[in-house]
């Protein structure tokens, strides 16, 4: 007998026992379980990590045809937190990300290709800070679709990128013997939990 190709065998049951997402499905932001991080150097010498938790957006994923993707994305800045309230004001103020006039981080796909097995590189433009620039998110996932009963249909993925904040006009902060006392390179890290649609998910 022929042997059928374990990723093939894995596509054929992922179609039977999901026809309605086996397609080009929006999935919806789960807010509950979507967080993301950040980080960056304090005088060189230590790193602090922040995190933003209300995401809001959806994702339109074709695993026919991944080009076909997008993503669709939306962080409250006045969210953040750091762990210490004076620093997160700070943050919160005109000296970086002035949520009074910038409340909101946004992010829009302009090309999603694959980068390798289970991972994808997503191009788009990142506003922060009343700032638009192109940034390379690099992706774990999409996982394919996991059936939680109760909860629905699940996807999720892992998003990454590193960002020099300057081009964004987070300037502030000087220099203390020749180091910076706030780094210039952030790291980003996005966690996504999706939700599929009710209509789709009624449909199993």
């Amino acid at each position: 007998m022929r042997r059928i190709h374990l990723a093939t065998l894995f596509a054929i049951v992922l179609a039977l026992a999901f026809p309605a997402l086996a397609q080009t499905t929006t999935w919806e932001i789960d807010r509950a379980h979507s967080s993301a991080q950040f980080a960056v150097r304090h005088f060189g010498v230590s790193t602090v990590r922040g995190t933003f938790t209300n995401i809001t957006g959806a994702i339109l994923i074709d695993d026919k045809n991944i080009a076909n993707s997008s993503v669709d994305v939306t962080i409250d800045a006045t969210t953040v937190n750091t762990q210490n309230g004076q620093r997160d004001n700070h943050l919160k103020s005109a000296d970086f990300f002035d949520v009074e006039k910038h409340p909101t981080l946004t992010f829009k796909s302009k090309k999603v290709e694959k980068a390798g097995a289970g991972r994808l590189k997503v191009a788009g433009d990142l506003t922060l800070h009343g700032v638009t620039k192109e940034v390379v998110l690099d992706v774990e996932g999409p996982t394919p679709p996991f059936n939680t009963g109760r909860m629905g249909i699940k996807r999720g993925a892992t998003a990454t990128a590193r960002l020099n904040r300057r081009d964004f006009g987070l300037v502030w902060g000087g220099l203390v013997e020749g180091v910076a006392m706030v780094g210039d390179e952030i790291s980003i890290t996005i966690e996504l939990e999706l939700n599929a649609p009710r209509a789709a998910a009624s449909s199993l």
